[in-house]
């Protein structure tokens, strides 16, 4: 949270300074602990998101993609940030990567689509799909974080090397530790490639799909 919180500081200073304040060590406002903590229910976490402006992709978003689906999944999807079928749907994977997402999960899963959750890095869509920045993806990392919590899923597959990344911290290429098991406090982790680097390269849905099996195989052991 303390990434969130910095960004919330950030934002009370510029405030300040448009009524007149001149930044100072003494900080002439200061806001309740509390007030700093992320709601505990998604409704009132996504509401929050919705009316976030803490960084610049705010400023360029036509929706923010909060994330969809169970609000009590057993298995959650995480990719990297929203493209431009979802900035204008306001909806994660919706495009050409959201339908083989779809299809993944229902003819490799046997799930559907509503039963799992799916979310991304970042909440709104970096321009022109860039990477989003590290800032962009530490500002807005604790709502996914908070969705974690909240969620409590057994199992979070990591869509792509940047997914990967924020969730572990490790920096290790997606090629080299893709259906690798990543145990964490509360739940697991397994990368690999995003639906959108399939659709370039096709001939890796074959991992992809090993990837899957394994996904089918701990569900089964978890539930």
């Amino acid at each position: 949270m303390k990434n969130l919180k910095n960004a919330l500081l950030l934002k009370q200073l510029y405030q300040l300074k448009q009524l007149g304040f001149n930044y100072t060590s003494v900080f002439p406002y200061k806001e309740e602990e509390s007030n700093l903590l992320l709601p505990n229910t998604l409704e009132k976490l996504k509401k929050q998101a919705l009316e976030c402006h803490l960084c610049e992709l705010s400023k360029s978003r036509t929706h923010v993609v909060f994330g969809e689906g169970d609000p009590h999944a057993a298995l959650m999807f995480v990719g990297e940030a929203p493209g431009s079928s979802e900035d204008s749907m306001g909806k994660p994977f919706v495009g050409r990567s959201g339908e083989l997402l779809t299809k993944m999960i229902e003819n490799v899963l046997h799930l559907k689509r509503e039963n799992v959750y799916i979310a991304n890095i970042v909440k709104c869509r970096p321009p022109n799909n860039r990477t989003p920045t590290p800032i962009e993806a530490h500002t807005c990392q604790p709502y996914l974080l908070k969705q974690i919590e909240l969620i409590k899923p057994k199992l979070i597959v990591a869509l792509g090397a940047t997914a990967y990344h924020y969730l572990t911290g490790d920096e290790t290429p997606i090629s080299k530790i893709r259906g690798i098991l990543q145990q964490q406090e509360n739940y697991t982790i397994i990368p690999t490639y995003h639906p959108s680097y399939l659709l370039r390269n096709p001939s890796a849905k074959k991992e992809v799909f090993d990837d899957l099996l394994k996904v089918a195989v701990l569900m089964k052991s978890k539930l």
